[in-house]
């Protein structure tokens, strides 16, 4: 199991479940969630096999600001 903790730049609830849905097609055993009231917006990604370098393009590729966080 990988845990994949990204910052990010979504700010709303809308937009944090659209995210979501869109990384759901692509990791579909993957447990994913925003912490918004995070200064950094944070991106939980929770599964096997996970890419963080395919995560970061989804979100850029939707206007999203994300990058790993250590």
């Amino acid at each position: 199991m990988m845990i994949e903790v990204f910052k990010t730049s979504v700010g709303e609830q809308r937009s944090a479940q659209k995210i979501i849905n869109v990384l759901q097609k692509h990791f579909p055993d993957s447990k994913i969630n925003f912490d918004l009231g995070d200064c950094d917006n944070v991106l939980r990604v929770e599964g096997e096999n996970l890419l963080p370098g395919s995560i970061i393009k989804l979100l850029q590729s939707h206007g999203f600001i994300c990058e790993a966080l250590d």
